[in-house]
């Protein structure tokens, strides 16, 4: 087998097993993480709360709590098709406020004198939901109607 066959076959296979991993991987993010917060053991919690503090209608820990259960939505629909629509939906509503510390706590998010260039782990945490936010748009921009078998 030549080299050139040999990256075909493994194209073949990444193009193959890609989206499902993206899929699990966006689920076990999702579902692994959202069900930590109405659990009460979530790392994030006092992140969460201190960026949710100001929010109407619930108190800090009960939007931490709906946070959560939505991020579990978002990695069930991630796991069909079918739903797929909608934990996109969910997911880029979910990262607007999950950015949202990254401005309205900077003193938590980055070191001092190092705006926006040092992020602390908690900066960094937020920032690699880029990764996220990509992958979901990959699975999106592949999504084909079952009836026509095209890319919609």
């Amino acid at each position: 087998m030549s080299i050139k066959e040999l990256d075909r076959v493994i194209m073949n296979k990444m193009k193959l097993l890609g989206e499902p991993a993206a899929r699990i991987s966006l689920f076990v993010i999702f579902f692994w993480f959202g069900i930590l917060k109405p659990l009460g053991v979530s790392a994030a919690a006092p992140l969460v709360i201190e960026t949710v503090d100001w929010m109407p209608l619930l108190s800090a820990e009960q939007w931490l709590s709906v946070i959560g259960w939505w991020e579990v939505i978002i990695g069930i629909c991630f796991l069909f098709q079918k739903t797929t629509r909608i934990a996109i939906l969910l997911l880029f509503l979910q990262m607007t406020g999950t950015f949202m510390p990254l401005f309205i706590l900077p003193e938590i998010t980055f070191q001092e004198n190092g705006i926006p260039f040092l992020p602390t782990l908690e900066g960094q945490y937020i920032v690699k939901n880029i990764i996220i936010i990509s992958a979901a748009l990959v699975i999106g921009g592949n999504l084909e109607s079952k009836r026509t078998g095209h890319k919609i």
